[in-house]
């Protein structure tokens, strides 16, 4: 007789990412020869750059494999350090950031020092859905604002307004967002900051997509406020996914904490990772990464003048990141079974909008352009015949 799992109760609120399971059947149809334009992914198509490879190599080669501070090597802290004064022209002292296994690590050291049992976090919906796990797990509660084109699929300090409540204890935004791939502006990121810190509450800004901008050069929380927390990653902009390697900003008074919860649950991130990410400031590497930056850009330009002829709703032209978050009401009013059909039926492969939350999830799907432009060209060619079939 089989054992039965006795679960957390957490577990219930925990949903898995409901395109894992799109991406097995696509997986699936590869596996019997059908061919699968991938749309779904949120990870670059392309490989680490060849610099940061190098240096990992390296490292591992000298023997830079063992145990690092918790709070990271110094001297990538120092290279973080350099790269907000030459990037954003703002001043970080090493010492206020820490080195994560990945955003998500850096997500859930914030969460344990930050949040107690039954406070609430803030967020916006559409948005990424770990969010709201993240908040779980430490027994706080998650609030969903809906957001549209308003606000450009944004959080603003109207919506803390109406939301914030005397349990409130911290508000997570992302700039430029999954899926929307929209920006907060710097004049909407102060407001939202000056409201927080008012209410005695923390800002938590999500950067991960910084450098993965279209319109114009993107602004960091850290120019508005010194007491925002912001999160940031060296996978999609750096191409570094696999490697699990993100950090964090954090005002001096919470470093001391953040670093002995590091110490209890994870030690240290990965000291390859953290060696190899020493060459991703390089000038060598910083120039392949404009020249892919410039690639997501063609891409974007041609997929959402596409699906806007096709007949997809986006109001909102995203500025950054590599997703179009498009309503899809116009022909179906379930998006993930038109996820799945399309799947089967043409060989596209899709991100239904219930993986982000509540806000009519029915009627959106997400596009990422995380492949080659040929592959987008015949990822619509398909759509086409499917949406006119």
């Amino acid at each position: 007789m089989a054992e039965r799992a006795h679960l957390a109760e957490r577990m219930t609120a925990i949903e898995p990412f409901h395109v894992m399971a799109l991406l097995a059947r696509a997986r699936a149809l590869e596996a019997q020869g059908r061919d699968i334009v991938h749309m779904e992914i949120g990870e670059p198509d392309f490989d680490t750059p060849a610099p940061i490879v190098q240096a990992g190599i390296e490292a591992l080669q000298s023997g830079c494999h063992h145990y690092t501070p918790a709070s990271g090597l110094p001297q990538l802290r120092q290279a973080i350090s350099g790269y907000y004064r030459s990037h954003y022209g703002v001043a970080v002292d090493p010492e206020r950031i820490i080195i994560t296994p990945g955003s998500s690590g850096a997500l859930q050291l914030l969460m344990t020092v930050l949040i107690n049992p039954g406070e609430q976090v803030l967020m916006s919906d559409p948005g990424y859905p770990c969010n709201r796990n993240f908040v779980r797990l430490v027994e706080g509660n998650s609030v969903a604002v809906a957001v549209d084109a308003a606000s450009g699929f944004q959080l603003s300090a109207a919506h803390l307004q109406q939301h914030w409540s005397e349990r409130s204890k911290a508000v997570i935004c992302a700039s430029p967002a999954n899926p929307t791939g929209t920006l907060i502006p710097r004049s909407e990121m102060q407001a939202l900051a000056e409201f927080v810190a008012a209410r005695g509450g923390h800002l938590l800004v999500d950067e991960i997509y910084h450098g993965l901008t279209y319109e114009s050069k993107e602004h960091t929380a850290l120019a508005v406020s010194e007491d925002v927390f912001v999160i940031n990653s060296f996978s999609k902009f750096f191409g570094m996914t696999g490697w699990r390697l993100g950090w964090l900003v954090a005002p001096p008074a919470y470093v001391e904490a953040l670093d002995r919860v590091a110490q209890n649950i994870f030690l240290s991130a990965s000291a390859p990772a953290q060696y190899a990410a020493l060459a991703a400031f390089q000038p060598a590497t910083l120039e392949i990464l404009e020249r892919r930056r410039q690639t997501f850009r063609q891409r974007r330009d041609f997929l959402l003048p596409a699906l806007l002829q096709l007949g997809f709703g986006i109001p909102v032209t995203p500025q950054g990141a590599f997703y179009l978050y498009a309503d899809c009401s116009r022909f179906t009013d379930d998006s993930y079974g038109f996820a799945l059909r399309l799947l089967d039926e043409a060989g596209v492969a899709i991100t239904p909008g219930k993986d982000f939350g509540f806000n009519q999830p029915e009627r959106y799907v997400r596009f990422a352009y995380t492949t080659a432009l040929e592959r987008l060209e015949q990822g619509v060619e398909r759509l086409q015949r499917f949406i006119h079939e």
